[in-house]
């Protein structure tokens, strides 16, 4: 995207990456409907990994420098615990907490790391990041129900391995792209794959039916899309503003959810919706 400011730039790709992300989320979320998580998130990582080796070899990308590699491997481990911690937060805690709760973490580590690397931003970004949090809370809002208390604290591990996951991308040189993201799902899968394996739980890899790989697929493709474009979001701008956008992710996911299968948007939720596109204004002023 020449032409534009960094600013501009960041906001763009975040986007980019926040729709990506939202729409993935939401395939994945209809396969895990009617077959295993872990199914879906193994395949969905082997088919990512694959799909990144061929962007790179297409794109003819050098291999990156060892210290990128590093990066993104580590990089990889902390979104999978993130993932990881997520997934159980929502299956035995109070969804309508624990989802906002990491999505407020998620995007508020990375602007106290940038805060403290890069300088305060303007004073519009700074409210924007503030209406930004409150968007994500409302957007991500559930019915409250039962569950332990205890699990706001795999929220909050699921917030700060996502958070993490952010800051540590952002370390990659300019230029960078699809190899430090190989990477990131090399350590990923190796560590899930070796867990599974542990467990002896080969019988949880593959989905029940063969008509949800065509979900899962196209869940795994717009996740590594959602990738690309943070990763892009950070190299053109402030890593603050490229996390802060990016993590509107949850917003796209109700959008689909509401025109795709009709699921209702409560109040709270279109307010958290609007919020959002408040923010993206007061963030690109």
């Amino acid at each position: 995207m020449t032409g534009l400011s960094p600013e501009l730039a960041a906001v763009a790709f975040g986007l980019l990456s926040a729709l990506s992300w939202g729409a993935g989320d939401f395939n994945g979320g209809l396969a895990t409907r009617k077959t295993s998580v872990a199914g879906v998130v193994l395949i969905s990582h082997i088919f990512g990994l694959l799909l990144l080796v061929a962007l790179a070899l297409l794109a003819a990308e050098p291999l990156p420098a060892p210290q990128d590699a590093v990066w993104g491997g580590v990089a990889g481990l902390a979104g999978l615990g993130g993932l990881v911690a997520l997934y159980r937060a929502l299956a035995s805690g109070r969804m309508g907490i624990a989802a906002p709760v990491s999505g407020v973490l998620t995007a508020g580590l990375p602007v106290l790391f940038s805060i403290g690397s890069s300088g305060l931003p303007t004073v519009l970004q700074m409210a924007g990041f503030g209406l930004a949090f409150l968007a994500i809370w409302l957007v991500s809002a559930a019915p409250t129900g039962g569950g332990k208390a205890g699990n706001i604290g795999l929220a909050i591990l699921a917030g700060s391995g996502f958070g993490i996951f952010f800051i540590l991308m952002d370390q990659i040189h300019t230029g960078a792209v699809f190899w430090p993201l190989v990477a990131a799902r090399c350590a990923s899968v190796t560590v899930m794959l070796g867990f599974m394996l542990s467990k002896h739980r080969a019988n949880a890899v593959l989905p029940g039916s063969r008509s949800l790989v065509g979900l899962v697929l196209l869940s795994s493709a717009l996740d590594v899309a959602g990738n690309v474009f943070f990763l892009a979001a950070t190299q053109a701008g402030r890593l603050d503003i490229a996390a802060v956008v990016s993590s509107l992710y949850p917003a796209s996911t109700i959008l689909l959810a509401r025109l795709v299968i009709k699921e209702q948007l409560s109040q709270i939720q279109l307010a958290g919706v609007l919020a959002a596109l408040a923010a993206i204004v007061l963030i690109t002023l």
